[in-house]
């Protein structure tokens, strides 16, 4: 059993070529079966290597974008990297957090809730411009909202959206809807993907669902074993 990689060698194994290039990063984990739930949540399928991972990308990042609905499963009030890590991103010219960002068409989102609430950093929201007016106005008073697109969320408006704010690296934690949305639009440089040791079954989901059919070509960069755990990164092949 390979003994799983510490901080150092996961801040090395996925450093970024460079900070200019705008680039979305996927960040997924995976039961060995294709599951990317287990009892309706990501987190049953990780491990303390999935974790720290997870922290490492977190902390390589300009933003960390979510869905709405993984929002209401996975929770995300208050999410901060932890103080050793706020202290490398300071030392290189970095805030101390990254921003957080959620992607809602419907505006279903409670102003109330821990996402708001907990929120180190304030939010961002986007979404269209036929959203709810009283949702969108209601939001504002907690978070930064983001208008792209008529009538569904234009998923390319909103990285230019980010690049204008200074936010050029984004870590999109899911879930497989927005995944799918950006596969469509042909927008996803990399997938980090942690392959969890589990065999689920069930009727979990995979990890991304678009409207289309796609096959692009991604290229390993790495495939560190960590105890049973594999954390895998592809990135497109150009």
């Amino acid at each position: 059993m390979a003994a799983a990689p510490d901080r150092e060698e996961l801040l090395a194994a996925y450093a970024l070529p460079d900070r200019e290039t705008p680039r979305i990063r996927m960040n997924f984990v995976m039961s060995l079966d294709g599951a990317v739930a287990l009892d309706g949540r990501s987190g049953g399928l990780g491990d303390a290597a999935d974790r720290l991972a997870m922290g490492v990308l977190r902390t390589l990042a300009d933003v960390v974008l979510v869905g709405a609905g993984t929002v209401r499963a996975e929770g995300y009030g208050g999410l901060a990297v932890d103080e050793a890590d706020a202290a490398w991103r300071v030392a290189r010219g970095l805030p101390e957090q990254p921003r957080l960002a959620v992607v809602s068409s419907s505006l279903d989102l409670d102003p109330e809730s821990a996402f708001f609430r907990a929120a180190v950093t304030r939010p961002i929201v986007v979404t269209h411009a036929a959203a709810s007016e009283a949702r969108r106005a209601a939001l504002e008073r907690v978070a930064d909202v983001v208008i792209v697109g008529e009538r569904e969320v234009d998923v390319r408006g909103m990285l230019d959206g980010f690049a204008a704010m200074g936010l050029r690296q984004v870590l999109c934690e899911g879930g497989p809807h927005l995944f799918g949305s950006l596969l469509d639009a042909d927008l996803v440089d990399e997938l980090c993907l942690s392959l969890s040791p589990l065999l689920v079954s069930g009727g979990a989901g995979r990890i991304a669902q678009g409207l289309n059919q796609h096959a692009r070509r991604m290229r390993l960069v790495h495939a560190l074993p960590a105890h049973d755990l594999l954390l895998l990164r592809y990135a497109r092949a150009r």
